[in-house]
């Protein structure tokens, strides 16, 4: 049996794993395409999930600012695309953001305790956190990704 840390960090890996597959299987065009009304593309979802590794493990436990980082201010301002995002450079960005929360973790102990808005959490909590966050956003994308290369944008329900 796997002691709870390696499993934490196995889970939470085959989460990053998932999402950064998401990319291997659209072109450019197809990972900006937008299905849904919010920002939500398989693009977007990679670049947020960035987002959230770099504000969980390299702001909030490596403690590391915020404004330093060069993190938007909103969460929705995670998902906007700059024309230079392509999906060779976000997935790149987002294995290489997962890389340094591998590295920043290993320093701490799963009850050490980090700054959050709602109170004190513990590394255990953050990787509860990041791996139901990362689930739910590769299970977006894989949706996505399914009508996109299906061709077919959703269509309303019959009744």
């Amino acid at each position: 049996m796997a002691a709870e840390r390696e499993l934490l960090e196995r889970m939470l890996d085959v989460q990053r794993e998932e999402l950064a597959r998401l990319l291997s299987e659209v072109d450019d065009t197809a990972a900006r395409t937008r299905l849904v009304p919010s920002l939500t593309t398989p693009l977007g979802l990679v670049k947020h999930a960035t987002f959230v590794e770099m504000v969980w493990f390299h702001s909030r436990v490596a403690g590391v600012p915020r404004a330093e980082l060069g993190l938007p201010d909103t969460i929705d301002e995670s998902f906007v695309l700059e024309p230079e995002d392509t999906v060779d450079s976000v997935r790149g960005g987002f294995l290489a953001a997962c890389e340094h929360s591998r590295e920043v973790a290993a320093a701490h102990d799963l009850d050490e305790q980090f700054p959050w808005h709602h109170g004190p959490v513990s590394l255990r909590f953050i990787y509860g956190h990041m791996i139901a966050e990362l689930a739910r956003h590769a299970g977006h994308g894989d949706i996505l990704v399914e009508q996109l290369k299906a061709g077919t944008a959703p269509s309303a329900p019959t009744r």
